[in-house]
């Protein structure tokens, strides 16, 4: 007996057949469900670690602007794949979107390390003012040609968590092991004196438990949500001034961003610099809020001053700087604009 394809499409609606299916019986455009991967613990979208908040704020509003034809599901604590995967993954479009430090993927991508620039960025106002000079048009446009697409621009200033005496001055890191979160503060760190390991924020508890790392420098929020208050005895915060800004943002696949209807990519877009203003408070906030905790806990906290920040960015200039911009010709032209952008 021949069906038709009308009573193919009710059959099909009625076992319900995956979407590819419907699609090719005519029927209207399917929902986009995205996957959102990230490093960070779980929460609500009122309470944890704001980044994971802001992704589910993130999901909540394009639900809604798109009246439900757009869904995003999100996966804290590399639940759905590894940390340093996830850049990967989203330049082949295997993953949808990510909250990450971009830096991490420097290592095949050297131009990203300008995301974790020691002394570089010195202020909130001045990181996220890249998104809209010509710094954050050339990255932007590199970012691109790599297959990836920044949907929310995201800064956070770090700290430093120590185990047993502070890392305040560059003296203070000679004969340390220390964590810098990326492969430009890890050459001053070196230049300071300290040895060094590269590791993700997620397994910063670990390393310090065991003793393989002596001091952690990660972001606020970071030194807070992995709970590294129960190990350190020190904290340097960030919450006046700091030498550690970290471009944190919320990245999209490129290749998945360019398969979306115009009205969707407008509602991707919009709705990711709406959070922006999210994401700046929500790290402020955590900057103070991680001197609390830490003094609650027990630990000593200090602080930075103009001379204290000058000598790390004048180490930084002679030894990160100066290595990144030897690079190659797009290395040492973003740094170039970074450098006239906070000028």
């Amino acid at each position: 007996m021949r069906i038709t394809r009308r009573q193919a499409l009710a059959q099909t609606l009625a076992l319900g057949i995956a979407t590819p299916a419907l699609l090719r019986f005519g029927a209207a455009r399917a929902a986009t469900a995205l996957k959102i991967s990230h490093q960070f613990p779980g929460g609500t979208a009122t309470e944890g670690d704001f980044r994971d908040r802001l992704c589910r704020r993130f999901a909540t509003l394009i639900q809604e602007r798109s009246k439900g034809a757009m869904t995003a599901e999100i996966y804290p604590g590399s639940s759905l794949m590894k940390t340093n995967a996830q850049v990967s993954a989203m330049r082949k479009g295997a993953l949808d979107m990510s909250l990450i430090p971009i830096s991490y993927a420097g290592g095949d991508l050297p131009e990203l390390n300008i995301g974790l620039m020691p002394g570089l960025v010195t202020g909130y106002d001045e990181g996220l003012g890249w998104k809209n000079k010509p710094i954050g048009q050339e990255f932007t446009k590199f970012l691109a040609a790599k297959g990836l697409v920044i949907v929310t621009w995201i800064w956070q200033a770090g700290g430093v968590a120590s185990r047993s005496r502070p890392l305040v001055a560059v003296g203070d890191a000679k004969g340390m092991k220390v964590r810098g979160g990326s492969r430009e503060m890890d050459l001053v760190l070196q230049a300071a004196g300290a040895s060094v390991l590269s590791l993700p924020s997620n397994e910063l508890y670990a390393a310090m438990q065991t003793g393989a790392c002596d001091a952690a420098l990660t972001s606020s929020t970071s030194l807070t949500s992995f709970r590294l208050e129960e190990l350190a005895k020190h904290l340097t915060t960030g919450r006046a001034k700091s030498y550690w800004f970290m471009l944190e943002p919320l990245v999209m696949s490129k290749a998945v961003f360019d398969r979306l209807s115009n009205e969707e990519r407008d509602i991707i877009v919009s709705v990711g610099a709406q959070l922006e203003a999210f994401g700046r408070n929500a790290a402020v906030e955590d900057d103070v809020r991680v001197a609390k905790v830490y003094q609650a806990a027990g630990a000593t906290v200090h602080d930075l001053d103009d001379k204290t920040v000058q000598a790390w960015r004048d180490l930084s200039r002679e030894t990160a700087w100066k290595d990144y911009a030897g690079k190659n010709e797009n290395c040492a032209r973003l740094i170039k604009l970074a450098m006239e952008a906070g000028s």
